[in-house]
């Protein structure tokens, strides 16, 4: 399929374990895809292997100049953006709100909403003068419940998912949309390795044995999700959230054969 042929599609923190999986996939179908990211060297290497119709641009989402030169790079190269994916975050260092340290609040709210809020702003011009289009901001499942020893995370994602409302009410009549995805917990660098020297990585904390889908996400079960969000497949839904959690936030599943002896 050709989804995306002759569309442009930006996507920031595309250099990491999702954001990669995202520009491949848009990639295969047939977008023109603008790799941003912070970490230079690792989304150079990306836009090369994915060749043809890619571009990177160094872009610290906390900056708003970075994003005015991001976008004019990608119009240069594409012309408007019909697609962003608001998706680089970042993790809390784990602390007790009362021994927080206020530079880790500040580094995650800047990266995880206020970046989410630049972006939106900085690409809406060009998503209408595409004729509309789409922007997708990755969330999360900690953006619906309090999660102790991680508030600055849980807060930015809360914000992104009121943020996206808001944006999806004031963009709709230049037929731009605006949803989130809310991953669970998903199979990259972010939750395998561990945060800083001396944490346990998330994964040590999770089990999914307990849940409806006992795994973790791969990357690529939320590509498939993106995908669709951003598609025409997708042209009444705006304002929306997408929870892909496997079930964590049901809550524990019943166990197998549990329910074998109901009368």
């Amino acid at each position: 399929m050709n989804r995306f042929q002759n569309k442009t599609v930006l996507i920031t923190g595309a250099a990491g374990g999702m954001g990669s999986s995202h520009a491949h996939a848009f990639h295969r179908e047939g977008a023109n895809v603008v790799v941003t990211d912070i970490r230079a060297e690792r989304g150079r290497a990306l836009a090369a292997e994915l060749g043809e119709r890619a571009l990177f641009v160094e872009l610290d989402v906390t900056r708003k100049e970075d994003w005015d030169t991001a976008v004019r790079a990608a119009e240069a190269a594409f012309g408007p953006v019909s697609v962003l994916v608001n998706n680089a975050g970042v993790l809390s260092r784990s602390a007790l709100i009362e021994d927080g340290d206020l530079s880790d609040w500040e580094r995650v709210i800047g990266v995880n909403l206020t970046g989410t809020y630049l972006g939106i702003q900085a690409l809406a011009p060009s998503l209408r003068a595409a004729g509309g289009g789409s922007v997708v901001n990755i969330a999360s499942t900690s953006g619906h419940v309090g999660t102790a020893l991680i508030a600055p995370y849980v807060a930015s994602k809360w914000g992104v998912r009121g943020l996206t409302r808001t944006a999806a009410m004031e963009l709709a009549r230049d037929n731009i949309r605006v949803n989130s995805i809310n991953p669970g917990v998903v199979n990259t660098p972010l939750i395998t390795e561990p945060l800083h020297e001396g944490a346990a990585p998330v994964s040590d904390y999770y089990a999914p044995d307990a849940f409806a889908i006992k795994r973790l996400a791969e990357p690529q079960d939320i590509s498939h999700l993106l995908l669709f969000l951003a598609s025409d497949e997708a042209s009444f839904i705006t304002g929306s959230e997408y929870i892909s959690d496997g079930g964590l936030l049901l809550g524990p599943a019943l166990a197998a054969g549990q329910m074998q002896n109901r009368s």
